[in-house]
């Protein structure tokens, strides 16, 4: 049940959010890369973050602040994530342009950027997997809704990501098939997860933490950026965004 929990909770957000965004000529999904980094920003910081920092094990509040703690480790962990990400956005694009080719300077962020996501939601539908293994074993009820919470959190995160790798060139088909990829990490996690759930406890903050820094690093190093060169309206570009924020919350409130 766990395992097609996940394999059916992954296929239903992609085709739903593929059914949208596959609808739109290239030139809209352009437009819409203000909104696929609302929605990254949002994930991170709304969600996949707080998520992270409440599933770290409970400090004493009698042993005050202690600054090499586990919360500082959290920290530190995505500090060394964003700069783990720039060294290979970096050397990716050495390798293309061989230092000197200006040709690419224009075009990092969609070629680059998608790879990158596919690494951060890897990532988080292997959290998903966990979170539905945990669901199921207390109660298989539980497990179910769930699933269907995962997967409404999960339509617009995809949504984002179809309109990035759209925007980096790639096909329709190869947009799917890369994105199906992605997703079966939540097998991976969903087999972990029942197995050795008090094991991988441990270390579910910091997994959570490389997800979120993931998006975080393509919204502000690569989408935000590619906003300022495009030639649309700034008021449009900030609605965009905001909508993008405000759909990862809405859900969570609808959903709960």
């Amino acid at each position: 049940m766990i395992l097609l929990a996940c394999l059916a909770g992954g296929l239903i957000s992609m085709a739903a959010a593929a059914a949208v965004v596959f609808r739109l000529s290239r030139q809209s999904t352009g437009v819409l890369v203000a909104f696929a980094a609302g929605v990254m920003l949002s994930s991170a910081f709304l969600h996949v973050l707080p998520e992270a920092f409440a599933t770290l094990p409970a400090v004493d509040s009698h042993a005050g602040h202690d600054h090499g703690g586990p919360q500082t480790t959290l920290f530190a962990t995505m500090l060394a994530t964003l700069f783990a990400f720039f060294a290979l956005e970096r050397l990716a694009l050495w390798r293309h342009s061989h230092g000197d080719c200006a040709a690419h300077d224009g075009h990092h962020a969609t070629a680059t950027a998608p790879l990158l996501i596919l690494v951060g939601d890897a990532f988080h539908n292997f959290i998903d997997g966990i979170l539905v293994a945990a669901a199921f074993i207390a109660d298989p009820m539980l497990g179910v809704t769930t699933t269907v919470a995962i997967v409404a959190h999960e339509i617009p995160q995809e949504m984002g990501d179809f309109v990035l790798l759209r925007n980096g060139g790639w096909s329709n088909v190869k947009a799917f098939v890369a994105n199906a990829g992605s997703s079966l990490s939540s097998l991976l996690g969903g087999a972990l997860g029942y197995f050795m759930l008090s094991a991988i406890n441990d270390v579910l903050p910091y997994v959570l933490v490389i997800a979120a820094s993931s998006f975080i690093y393509v919204a502000l190093a690569d989408l935000l950026p590619l906003l300022h060169k495009q030639r649309e309206n700034f008021l449009r570009q900030a609605a965009l965004i905001g909508t993008g924020v405000a759909v990862v919350p809405l859900i969570e409130r609808l959903i709960h």
